[in-house]
């Protein structure tokens, strides 16, 4: 992406934003086209190039690492506790990370989950599920739904309040999120939730096409044509585009948990955010949803360098207090 690129297609982004963009997008520049490399090689440079913006942030009194049972073998989860330890169990936020099922790791998306839990005052616990192409749907999706239950039943061992428990995720992690709320709640447990934090999540299979013309192409974090790629490789058949737990859209939100959007204004995927919570609210789950005017999609992850990054982290983990808490 060239500076004119951006200049002409990212007029409408916020100047931060516009920079983390940049910086990102010349960093991508240094290695291969992704066209170029295998799976495991386009994840190493995704890694490499988010590693700067994982630096600095909230210190926590506790981080700890834990290998969770799967019907898959082991996935690793990773907790970090803002305060030290109470007589009282803490509430909890299950993190889901973004990146196409295909990319990033509970490294990439480590300062977001300490400025959560910073912000917020509860535990988070990332989830490094395993990835597409090689792991399809619903390995990733049963992974996290294993590490729920995983919490849940060990709560007293991590000194966590089982009755307070919430997930979210950004990108397709809030896919998951929402599919994951489904699941539990289509199996009779959907009370192990107490809330969602949607963070510009993929909910739909296909972009709005007002979207595709607008922030589809050059000058914004992601693409229309990347998201084909992200499907495509996360699906075993077309079929299961029809499956709620693969697309949400598609499915009755009745008796989730509240949500919190927030809402990347400049993002192929924005309308998908609004979409879906306007859904939710039809079927009577209690949302919040709050649009970042000149937001991209990732923008979360420029948080060392964006006021309006740090508002986003502040206002969900605002949130989400209040909905733990009560």
């Amino acid at each position: 992406m060239t500076a004119q690129t951006l200049t002409l297609a990212g007029a409408d982004l916020d100047p931060d934003i516009a920079r983390f963009i940049a910086i990102t997008s010349e960093a991508y520049h240094q290695h291969p086209p992704f066209e170029a490399l295998s799976p495991a090689e386009i994840r190493a440079v995704a890694e490499a190039v988010r590693e700067p913006w994982v630096k600095g942030g909230p210190v926590m009194a506790r981080t700890e690492e834990h290998s969770v049972p799967t019907p898959y073998g082991e996935v690793r989860v990773r907790l970090h506790d803002p305060l030290l330890p109470s007589d009282t169990p803490k509430p909890v936020l299950i993190y889901v990370h973004g990146g196409g099922w295909m990319l990033f790791s509970i490294n990439t998306h480590d300062r977001l989950m300490r400025e959560y839990a910073a912000r917020g005052g509860f535990v988070v616990i990332g989830v490094d599920y395993s990835h597409a192409p090689a792991a399809r749907f619903p390995v990733a999706l049963n992974e996290v739904l294993a590490t729920l239950h995983w919490v849940r039943d060990h709560a007293e061992t991590l000194n966590i309040d089982a009755n307070r428990i919430a997930i979210g995720g950004d990108s397709v992690g809030g896919n998951m999120s929402v599919a994951a709320a489904l699941s539990l709640r289509d199996q009779g447990q959907g009370d192990l939730l107490k809330g969602l934090v949607l963070n510009y999540g993929a909910f739909d299979d296909v972009c709005a096409p007002e979207d595709v013309k607008r922030y589809g192409g050059d000058g914004y974090m992601l693409t229309a044509e990347e998201m084909v790629m992200f499907w495509d490789n996360y699906l075993n058949s077309d079929a299961e585009r029809q499956n709620p737990l693969v697309v949400p859209m598609r499915g009755d939100m009745t008796g989730l948990p509240p949500a919190f959007f927030a809402v990347a204004q400049c993002d192929v995927l924005s309308r998908q955010s609004l979409k879906l919570a306007e859904k939710m609210t039809t079927a009577g789950v209690d949302t919040q949803t709050v649009i970042y005017a000149g937001a991209s999609h990732s923008f979360l992850e420029a948080v060392s360098i964006a006021p309006l990054a740090e508002q986003a982290l502040t206002d969900g983990a605002q949130w989400l207090f209040k909905i733990l808490t009560l």
